[in-house]
């Protein structure tokens, strides 16, 4: 397996929403298998493959206390969202060194193409749910920070700049 880069935003690709996946093929599941081992050296609880320049509509998630739970999914899709919300800190490796809270449902059902080439719906709460909501968004060429207002976005957009000249 191999630790792939992180798309430096404004990468038109971030931007750009991601095609569909047909099927599970052996080379799927290597971008699986990429996309776990990324998402684990940054480390981070979900990883959507536009962020590493594969625009396909795959993602990976896994929020469990001990690593080795990730979920794989092909084009996931939010069937249910709660009515309950959650803020929570999230962050992009395309855009290092800033954050910001984000407001999400609490809870959604997720319908998603698995790793055995099956139509799954499952249900995910708290983190799970938010790292779920934030890869599918990855998927439509959307960031965290679109959740924000314009002028909060552009602050941090600012300073995430600031930051990366710093380097």
């Amino acid at each position: 397996m191999t630790i792939r880069l992180c798309l430096p935003y404004p990468h038109p690709c971030l931007r750009t929403p991601a095609a569909s996946v047909p099927e599970i093929t052996d080379e799927v599941r290597a971008i699986w298998a990429d996309m776990v081992d990324t998402m684990d050296a940054m480390p981070g609880y979900g990883l959507a493959a536009v962020q590493i320049g594969v625009p396909l509509r795959l993602a990976v998630v896994d929020c469990s206390d001990q690593r080795g739970q990730a979920i794989l999914m092909a084009n996931p899709e939010v069937l249910h969202a709660s009515g309950q919300f959650r803020e929570h800190e999230e962050a992009s490796p395309n855009l290092p060194g800033v954050f910001a809270v984000i407001s999400r449902p609490r809870a959604v059902t997720v319908r998603f193409l698995n790793a055995h080439n099956q139509v799954e719906e499952r249900d995910f709460v708290n983190l799970w749910a938010t790292s779920v909501q934030h890869q599918i968004d990855h998927l439509a060429g959307k960031m965290f920070f679109d959740h924000l207002s314009a002028t909060k976005r552009k602050m941090l957009i600012a300073r995430a700049e600031k930051l990366r000249k710093r380097q």
